[in-house]
This record gives C-alpha cells, sequence and structure tokens, in this order.
C-alpha cells in the first residue's frame, strides 16, 4: 500500500482510449466540416497528407521535448492540398511560405472541427469515470498531467464528461511550453497541485513520458501497461531504468493499492 496525497492522470491512454480507428473517425468528420466548407476538395488526400504531417511532427518534435503545434500541421497539410510540396527528409518545412497558401481563419475553423469532433467522438477509459469519483471522495487531490497539442481539447472533454468535480487541476505540455518526460513538466505541475513530489503518484501508459519523467522527478508512479495498442501516439517499451512502484492492469486497481497519506 503507498500512501500518497496527490494522483495525477496521463490522459491519452490513461483516461481516453486513443487508438488508430477512434482517432481515424475524429480526422474524418474533420474532413467532412472542411468538405462542406469548402476549405478542401478531396477527403483521401486529405487524410493522407494529416497522417504523413501527424508523424513528421512527433518525429521532428517529440526528441526535443516539444509538443506539436496542432495549427502548423493544419497549414502544413492545406499547403499541400495546394501543391505546396512537402520537404524530403531530413529537411525541415518552409512553414513561412506554407502560410502564405492558408487563411488563419480556415486554420481556426479546422483546429476547432478537430477538437468538436474529439471530444464527441472518443470513449473514456471504462472505469475512468467511477475511479475519479471514488479517488476524490478518499480525499486524493487529484489532477490530469498530459502531453496534448491543444489544451482546451482536454478542458472541453473533461467538462463533457463531467469530471471537473473530482479534479484540482488539468495540466497540459501545450501550456506549460515542453512535454514529459522533461523535468520541467513534473516541476511545474507539482507546484500547481500544490504537493510535494514525493507525496504524489503519477498513473501514465507511457514508459518514458510518465514512468521514467515521473520517477526521475522524485514522484511516487504507477505503470499502466498494455495500453498502446494501435495508437498513433508516441509510445515507448519498459526498460530498467527505473523501477514504478506500482504496475496495474487498469486504473479500478488503484482504489486497493494506495492510501491517503496523514502528517
Amino acid at each position: 500500500m503507498i500512501a500518497v496525497e496527490a494522483v495525477t492522470l496521463d490522459f491519452g491512454n490513461t483516461l481516453v482510449r486513443v487508438d488508430r480507428p477512434s482517432l481515424r473517425a475524429v480526422i474524418e468528420r474533420t474532413a467532412g466540416e472542411l468538405l462542406e466548407r469548402g476549405t478542401i476538395a478531396d477527403r483521401a488526400s486529405f487524410l493522407g497528407a494529416w497522417a504523413e504531417e501527424r508523424d513528421r511532427q512527433f518525429r521532428d518534435e517529440v526528441p526535443l521535448f516539444r509538443e506539436v503545434d496542432l495549427g502548423q500541421r493544419v497549414v502544413r497539410v492545406l499547403a499541400r492540398l495546394r501543391g505546396f510540396g512537402p520537404p524530403p527528409a531530413p529537411l525541415a518545412w518552409d512553414d513561412v511560405a506554407a502560410a502564405r497558401l492558408v487563411d488563419d481563419a480556415e486554420v481556426d475553423f479546422a483546429v476547432e472541427a478537430y477538437s468538436a469532433a474529439f471530444v464527441e467522438a472518443m470513449a473514456p477509459m471504462p472505469d475512468a469515470g467511477v475511479v475519479l469519483d471514488r479517488l476524490a471522495a478518499r480525499g486524493f487531490r487529484l489532477a490530469i498531467l498530459s502531453n496534448w497539442p491543444l489544451a482546451s481539447t482536454i478542458d472541453r472533454y473533461v467538462e463533457a464528461q463531467g469530471w471537473l468535480p473530482y479534479l484540482a487541476a488539468v495540466i497540459v505540455s501545450q501550456r506549460i511550453g515542453t512535454i514529459k518526460p522533461h523535468p520541467e513538466v513534473f516541476r511545474r505541475a507539482a507546484e500547481i497541485v500544490g504537493v510535494a513530489p514525493a507525496r504524489i503518484l503519477h498513473v501514465g501508459d507511457d514508459w518514458a513520458a510518465d514512468v521514467v519523467g515521473a520517477s526521475r522527478a522524485g514522484w511516487r508512479v504507477a505503470y499502466l501497461r498494455n495500453q498502446q495498442a494501435d495508437t498513433p501516439l508516441p509510445t515507448s517499451q519498459p526498460g530498467d531504468e527505473v523501477e514504478p512502484d506500482l504496475v496495474v492492469d487498469s486504473l479500478t486497481e488503484l482504489e486497493t493499492r494506495i492510501e491517503r497519506w496523514t502528517p
């Protein structure tokens, strides 16, 4: 049994399943909105360019601990559909030139359409809401701590699911300016939650971002294993750099593995 005062939880593939079929449905709904608006003329070309630019952003940004920019992705995709050729690897995009082919209003519309589609279409983990409710009732200070390119999407999702009453904070990499496992994320999160690192348990599915990052920041950590099948999100395999405090297969296991810290 681990005694902690606060519990932070990752978002994608911890509280919400983000697999390829579900996320593709979100992109298809976004494409439909853009087709109806007249922004794009071909759904398949949009979907293909989106997948390629998403993967390119992850390859380029994640090793530098930088969050990907959803608006930048929209610009690149729309510019490609308008004849602007993507750079061959390892050359970088000329984002300034690409932006000349795209209106700001088009970018805002596409980002909003994507965010709304995500909130409407993506299903939470079956036990997410129940576990949040029960942990909050036991007096744990709860927060979301996630790498995510659009913080407002998580805000909207949390509100739509009715999770706001359980959470002390929603902490997202886009707002912090860097991504897990960078220590700055965990330093800022501890400040926001208002609890000493050693009394916070972080729960997440990604070994490098969640387990290694939290452990090296002096936090307690629970590894939610076997949650990354068929996901387009960055993933990593367990190693021997650190030892998680807990290894669980579902969020419900937390209920019997942690207790409220008391001075």
